[in-house]
């Protein structure tokens, strides 16, 4: 017999906002922090499960994916015949995207184009980076507005590649500002402008970690200390990016997907309630102490201390929880239009014209 529980890392406490619910279709604005289905080390806190434990929308479809950091409209059908019947848009590339982000800088006023091919360097950390291998790629960007330190861009991508739109953004000298992979110290003085990195994939990597590692917040990577322990790589999903592909959801399955994307690089903490099993889980939020660890006083609670594990490592540390603003990244799914329908969400607040960080 074999005995475990689970450490996930924090998300939003931010609800998910249904748009549209009909016969055929959910829709869904999804927060950002959320990963749309388990993967990696999480379970319980991702889109496909609290749909169903909040909303009762069980046996969903997945349509297509965002990543765990982005944020916006979100499709699920109903029925395996509406999800063949919009894959097979998403195939025939019928289905037309939208995104807003806030970049770095002065984004040029006229329409730019990147046409850069794109490899994936790791599925296991999720980075991907310009590669003259690597997979044809196109997404078009137009500036919507810039307050002086940054712009807000939207972005049209036409193929739908692992981190497309943050990569392609990352390579014209733009990042998302508050990127935790592509606007690093790791990629060089220049963050990876115009493809230049300096460095060997495996120094990439082992300097994305070291950073993330020094600022305590591995969990921004999606991985934990064991797992770079391991050199498994898993490479059976490399296509949960910024992008429209067809994925089955299986709840089963914790691993279907490796966990991709993350928090915000300048957090300096995570935080992790020593639970998760069902009981615990059951318990915590009996006390509604789901968002803390920690009684008002600060002090850790006589039964919390009793759920510690001593086989456990994630269990003996103290973490804080981050603040809401740590569990954003800025960019935004905001519309979605196939052959006959057509999804819009609001624009969210980061994006608004006189807005100041």
């Amino acid at each position: 017999r074999n005995t475990v529980h689970r450490h996930e890392p924090p998300v939003t406490a931010q609800p998910i906002q249904i748009l549209v619910e009909d016969d055929e279709v959910v829709v869904v604005d999804k927060p950002s922090s959320l990963p749309v289905h388990p993967c990696g080390r999480f379970r319980h806190n991702t889109v496909i499960f609290i749909l169903g434990k909040e909303h009762d929308l069980k046996e969903l479809h997945t349509i297509h994916r965002l990543d765990r950091m982005t944020s916006g409209v979100l499709m699920f059908a109903k029925t395996a015949e509406v999800s063949k019947r919009i894959d097979e848009q998403v195939r025939e590339r019928q289905l037309e995207k939208e995104y807003v982000c806030r970049v770095v800088g002065e984004f040029p006023e006229h329409e730019v184009v990147c046409e850069e091919p794109i490899l994936v360097v790791s599925y296991k950390v999720g980075v991907c980076r310009v590669d003259p291998k690597g997979k044809f790629c196109k997404t078009i960007f137009q500036r919507l507005s810039y307050n002086g330190k940054s712009s807000v861009v939207k972005c049209l991508p036409r193929t739908g590649r692992t981190h497309q739109i943050r990569v392609h953004l990352q390579y014209l000298g733009h990042p998302i500002v508050n990127d935790p992979i592509y606007n690093m110290e790791a990629w060089g003085p220049d963050r990876g402008k115009g493809g230049k990195i300096d460095k060997t994939d495996e120094e990439l990597l082992k300097a994305l970690v070291e950073e993330h590692r020094s600022k305590q917040s591995l969990d921004i990577l999606g991985i934990a200390e064991e797992d770079l322990n391991s050199d498994a790589e898993n490479k059976d999903c490399g296509n949960s990016g910024d992008c429209t592909s067809s994925a089955q959801a299986d709840p089963t399955n914790e691993n279907s997907c490796p966990a991709k994307d993350t928090k915000d690089p300048q957090r300096n903490d995570v935080a992790a309630c020593p639970l998760n099993s069902d009981s615990n889980l059951e318990t915590l939020e009996k006390n509604k102490e789901l968002g803390s660890c920690e009684n008002q006083d600060g002090q850790t609670e006589q039964k919390s201390s009793e759920e510690k594990d001593p086989l456990c490592v994630e269990c003996k540390i103290t973490r804080r929880d981050p603040s809401p603003r740590e569990l954003v990244m800025y960019l935004h799914a905001l519309r979605y239009k196939g052959a006959e329908f057509e999804y819009c969400s609001k624009m969210p607040e980061w994006a608004m014209e006189d807005w100041e960080e």
